[in-house]
């Protein structure tokens, strides 16, 4: 399926690895549930098998600009729509890979996450924090910007509940999902 997502300039800011999600390699995750744009309740430590969850500041909405006049500046901030459209891109050749189940996680509600799912034709659910719940009881990295305290882009692949794999930062968010389905078909998984 070709994508529809926009193209990402050439002079985004890579963001840095500041070891703010080291801890979270091998890591038990936290039983936090969270609302599905499917309806479920998911907890990612309760999922059995191979679990692929993205999180990402925000999805943007078309022909509106950034949070922030200088969104394009922050490092690892512009990308989730480009991100989510290669998930759906590559979900096939994911499952075919062994994964049962991918997600996407931001801490927009879920009724905007819907919205989004719909628009982008996502074959997968979106995960909402909007409280943070779960982004504070795994102290996910985290970032402020318009007032908001939005998450920094990473993927784990999540074992039983366990994280075995951690991306990040994450870059370019175009290519998050090969970057996984690499690891996947290495020597790594």
């Amino acid at each position: 399926m070709p994508s529809t997502h926009d193209v990402l300039p050439d002079d985004l800011p890579v963001p840095v690895d500041d070891g703010a999600a080291d801890h979270l390699r091998g890591m038990r995750l936290p039983d936090v549930a969270l609302t599905a744009t499917d309806g479920r309740m998911v907890s990612l430590a309760r999922l059995t098998g191979r679990t692929v969850a993205y999180a990402y500041p925000r999805t943007g909405e078309p022909g509106q600009p950034g949070l922030t006049p200088d969104w394009d500046a922050i490092p690892g901030a512009r990308g989730c729509t480009p991100q989510a459209c290669d998930f759906r891109d590559h979900h096939a050749e994911l499952t075919a890979r062994g994964v049962a189940q991918v997600f996407g996680l931001s801490t927009q509600t879920s009724a905007y996450q819907r919205a989004a799912a719909e628009r982008l034709h996502l074959p997968f659910p979106l995960l909402a924090d909007p409280h943070r719940a779960f982004a504070m009881a795994a102290r996910l990295p985290v970032f402020e910007a318009g007032g908001q305290i939005l998450l920094r882009r990473l993927t784990l692949v999540i074992d039983d509940g366990v994280v075995s794999q951690l991306f990040y930062p994450v870059f370019p968010p175009d290519r998050s999902a090969r970057q996984v389905l690499d690891w996947l078909t290495g020597a790594g998984a």
